[in-house]
């Protein structure tokens, strides 16, 4: 004779309980699918960061690089500007040889008859000259011709003109007016680049 088992345990209970198990795994599974995608998005992240780190620091090389090339040309270049300025002032020095040469035959051009140069001196391109002259109107005529007639001479500048007399006898003597006037001697670069730049209208023209 078979035996009849009975069930005494509610049957709602044990649905319940069921469930509540079921549910339990299916947290502890979500949990570890997300423990799991935190784990890749975090190493993926990191990679990221590490691979952006890395770039960063190979550009932070190559900026230090460029600063060290860049240091080394402005080096080059002030070389350069300072070869450039010796070299200058040696074509101005060979070009400025005959500024003297210049510099007397404009003023035997440029006198006035009446006007006598007495004393010049010249110191680089500063001239000073001190003379005598018949009348202050020929003074006037002589500053005019130094600053019109010669590209060699430029700003010319009276600095002082006192009334005298000379002696032309034992008992004759004529007024004179002594002057003091000092110009500014143009190197012959300069008086290069103003012909070249006066050329350049003109040749423009038809």
């Amino acid at each position: 004779m078979n035996a009849v088992r009975i069930n005494l345990l509610p049957h709602r209970e044990a649905a319940r309980k069921a469930r509540k198990d079921a549910f339990q795994v299916m947290l502890g599974v979500s949990a570890l699918i997300g423990l799991a995608v935190a784990g890749v998005v975090y190493l993926w992240f990191q990679a990221r960061i590490e691979n952006q780190q890395g770039r960063n620091q190979f550009l932070q090389t190559q900026i230090q690089a460029l600063d060290v090339q860049i240091k080394e040309i402005a080096t080059i270049e002030q070389e350069i500007a300072a070869l450039t300025a010796r070299q200058k002032a040696v074509e101005d020095l060979q070009a400025d040889r005959n500024l003297p040469v210049h510099l007397l035959n404009e003023l035997v051009k440029q006198l006035p008859d009446g006007v006598y140069i007495t004393s010049l001196r010249q110191d680089d391109q500063a001239v000073t000259l001190q003379g005598v002259a018949q009348s202050n109107e020929r003074i006037s005529e002589l500053l005019r011709n130094l600053a019109e007639n010669t590209p060699w001479l430029s700003k010319p500048d009276l600095a002082e003109i006192v009334a005298g007399n000379v002696a032309l006898g034992p008992r004759d003597s004529r007024r004179v007016a002594n002057f003091n006037l000092r110009v500014r001697l143009v190197r012959a670069s300069e008086v290069a680049a103003a012909a070249k730049a006066a050329s350049a209208p003109a040749a423009a023209r038809p």
